[in-house]
């Protein structure tokens, strides 16, 4: 269970198994790329998300020659310094370019508590960047380099909505400080749920197998038509390089939250504010409910949007062949009319239609009837 209260799911293995930032490492100042998106102008919040956000559904499939050709102007090295040290570089990490007026996308862990951020383009100029907004939330940051805007490369966004298991992608970054190299493979699934720093999980991730270590951190995911679908943020490994299962924020993670961080700093996540446990054969064994499906709500927090609502937790422990069973909440089964097979789907749909002060409607179970109950989202606390 994580810190907001909300179960995270299974998408962590065995025990053994760590998912780890490819955040920063101490590298020579050498190391380090990140990727950028598009931006032409001064524009609303809503244009820039219909003019440069969009899905290029119809555009030639592009070889992986032509992928890195088009992409890697785009994409940047980042040297971060937290700390005093002979060389004035902690760590790199990777980003690209999202807009004309000197925006870059990376991953939150590559700059947070930083005290110097450099930013280095393909022809080797490097500049010092500003950091805009940073959100822990899902593991994104902006941050903003002043040049002429002949050198700024701003990458296509496209559609993480549209990506099917199979598919072709490339990442682009700067793995243990290897500048401008490209990996590949394919997307080995979506709407994973991922642990992040800040306590909450982040949803919707996409999973893939092209190589991503140390160092790729914030560096562009890109399908077959050079769109960025993704950000690199993470791998999952016993021993802290690649080991065929990497993890990217998808695109529309992108389209929602980076707007928002170029024009106020910040993205306020809307909140429910329960925590539970996905209902599998033996609750629903021990509920006596027909199949295993839906989420168990174990907690509801105090003045949160589910308190106001009048949702119920558990409120006795049944023990079932020596495992504990908490029981009696109301059991999710549908948000907006979606059905909810696990947590997933409703931290998913939170994250890629709501935002604070929506209404949410919520199908239950209670009692051994089903019910709807209207929550108002609120803003997600620390």
């Amino acid at each position: 269970m994580d810190g907001s209260g909300i179960a995270v799911g299974s998408a962590i293995g065995a025990a053994a198994v760590a998912v780890i930032v490819l955040g920063l490492f101490i590298a020579p100042p050498e190391s380090i790329k990140q990727s950028t998106i598009i931006d032409e102008s001064q524009i609303t919040i809503k244009e820039e998300k219909q003019k440069n956000i969009t899905s290029n559904t119809y555009s030639t499939e592009l070889s992986f020659i032509e992928i890195f050709e088009k992409s890697e102007p785009g994409v940047v090295r980042i040297n971060v310094q937290r700390n005093e040290s002979q060389d004035g570089v902690n760590g790199v990490g990777s980003g690209f370019v999202f807009d004309k007026r000197g925006h870059i996308i990376t991953n939150a862990h590559v700059v947070k508590d930083s005290k110097k951020v450099t930013v280095t383009f393909l022809d080797g100029r490097s500049y010092n960047a500003e950091i805009i907004g940073i959100d822990e939330f899902t593991d994104t940051a902006v941050i903003k380099v002043n040049t002429k805007n002949t050198i700024l490369h701003p990458l296509f966004i496209g559609d993480s909505s549209n990506l099917k298991v199979g598919e072709s992608i490339a990442a682009i970054g700067n793995p243990f400080g290897l500048s401008g190299s490209m990996s590949s493979g394919i997307i080995s699934q979506v709407g994973r749920l991922l642990p992040s720093g800040a306590g909450y999980s982040i949803p919707d991730i996409i999973q893939t197998d092209a190589a991503i270590n140390p160092g790729n951190s914030g560096g562009p995911l890109l399908n077959i038509r050079g769109e960025v679908v993704g950000i690199n943020t993470a791998i999952q490994s016993t021993t802290g390089e690649f080991t065929g299962v990497g993890f990217a924020v998808p695109s529309q993670t992108i389209a929602k939250i980076i707007p928002n961080l170029i024009k106020d700093g910040e993205y306020k996540h809307p909140w429910i504010g329960i925590s539970g446990r996905d209902v599998d054969p033996d609750t629903a064994d021990i509920l006596q409910i027909e199949d295993a499906i839906g989420f168990l709500i174990i907690t509801v927090v105090e003045d949160s949007p589910a308190f106001d609502a009048g949702l119920i937790g558990s409120d006795k422990i049944i023990e079932e062949d020596g495992v504990q069973y908490a029981v009696g909440g109301d059991i999710i089964l549908a948000v907006d009319g979606m059905d909810v097979r696990k947590i997933d789907d409703i931290l998913i749909h939170l994250q890629r239609v709501k935002s604070v002060g929506d209404e949410m409607i919520l199908e239950i179970l209670r009692d051994g009837r089903t019910t709807n109950a209207t929550i108002i989202l609120q803003e997600r606390p620390n």
